[in-house]
């Protein structure tokens, strides 16, 4: 750098040209922030571009180099805006912090709280500073919602509490509030392309009139003042809180199910009119939803209403509107209550379930009690199955539908 620096002050531009090609070649992440400064500091800006977009590349190690605490604001800013950047919005936001602790060593400053006019920021880098001094600007980072409480933003003590509630409810709510940072995210794709076959045979002769393929399929992710409330629910370990954090009724140990049939048979129809069993259990547990049967026609969506209501006075205890996706088996398909809904001991309650859709599968042979045994504790629930008088699409307890309830003990 110093021979460029020469080469330009005394005007020889072949010296210069072979500097910047020697600079080219040994480009790496290591010194990519270093050689980008002195880039825009010689106006070299086909340097400075390659230094940007290895930087792209190798966001992770560049940052970690020895070189990135000591770049200047303008140099930061400018690779902050970048909507190319291949890196986790919290680690970008932790090398912030330490760029900016170096920074107030160099300046030999103390750290304050403070707002300066917006310079920077992407979704997940909101468009707020903090100040070291008067110039020194450290953006705050919205990174999903996985991590801005576990590792930076909301627990760094930057954020107030109200932008704290902002950013936790753009992440959990919809429609979402209006927040005061670009909530875009950053559109570079990182890694190798991939790419996946779902079937294992190729046959021949499909035709075509107009009409769509489809296919169902969903992503699984391997993969949850007021801003401390939210904090208390987000993440770990969990900051003090001026309330009392302890659900009032707790779901302890591990969820169970029992199931009522023995068999299942093809074709339950539906025409509006709920499918009813009344039930009770000898001991006190929690019900967070049944497991129902889904349509012999193959993949299908169904709509239902499910409810538990107290048999004698008529009250509903819980319910939910709500659907399910089923793949034509003859299996089981979750359907929960939006909380858990507490079932006593031997006291009489009606299971229902108002299902909109194709014909389906129903369960058969069915058992008027049926016992779940704890695998650790040994200690048995046992529930009492009965018919439900009324209007109840013809379930009963030898046939029907609701072969499962799942619960808490």
């Amino acid at each position: 750098m110093t021979t460029l620096y020469t080469a330009k002050k005394y005007a020889v531009p072949a010296l210069e040209a072979h500097c910047v090609e020697f600079l080219k070649k040994n480009l790496r992440a290591d010194n990519a922030f270093m050689l980008l400064t002195q880039a825009r500091l010689f106006d070299e800006p086909q340097l400075a571009s390659l230094c940007l977009e290895n930087i792209d590349k190798n966001t992770a190690d560049a940052i970690t180099a020895e070189g990135f605490t000591d770049i200047d604001l303008d140099t930061l800013v400018a690779v902050l805006e970048r909507d190319t950047l291949g890196i986790r919005e919290v680690r970008l936001f932790s090398a912030v912090v330490r760029w900016s602790e170096a920074e107030c060593q160099r300046q030999q400053l103390q750290r304050c709280l403070a707002r300066i006019p917006q310079t920077s920021g992407r979704q997940p880098v909101v468009r707020e500073v903090r100040k070291v001094g008067d110039c020194c600007p450290r953006p705050l980072l919205a990174t999903d919602g996985s991590e801005c409480g576990q590792a930076g933003p909301a627990q760094s003590g930057i954020l107030v509490d109200r932008e704290v509630v902002s950013l936790f409810l753009h992440f959990t709510v919809n429609p979402k509030p209006r927040v005061d940072f670009i909530d875009r995210p950053r559109c570079c794709l990182r890694g190798k392309e991939c790419s996946i076959n779902r079937f294992q045979q190729v046959e021949s002769r499909w035709g075509y009139s107009g009409t769509s393929d489809r296919i169902r399929w969903v992503w699984m992710w391997d993969w949850v003042g007021p801003g401390r409330r939210m904090l208390d629910f987000t993440v770990n370990p969990k900051p003090r809180v001026d309330f009392i954090d302890r659900p009032r009724c707790c779901l302890r140990g591990k969820e169970c199910s029992i199931n009522r049939f023995q068999q299942v048979e093809s074709r339950w129809g539906y025409s509006g009119t709920s499918d009813r069993i009344k039930f009770s259990v000898n001991k006190r547990i929690f019900v967070v939803g049944f497991g129902l049967y889904g349509s012999i026609h193959g993949p299908t969506d169904y709509q239902v209403n499910i409810q538990i209501i107290h048999t004698d006075s008529n009250t509903v205890l819980g319910q939910n509107d709500t659907g399910f996706s089923c793949d034509g088996s003859a299996s089981t398909f979750r359907v929960m209550f939006k909380e858990p809904v507490e079932v006593l001991p031997n006291v009489n309650y009606t299971a229902c379930a108002t299902l909109k859709g194709p014909d389906s599968h129903y369960g058969t042979k069915g058992l008027r009690k049926v016992t779940h045994e704890s695998p650790t504790t040994g200690a048995k629930t046992c529930f009492t199955f009965c018919y439900a008088a009324g209007n109840n699409n013809g379930t009963s307890v030898e046939d029907g539908q609701i072969p499962e309830v799942i619960f808490y003990t």
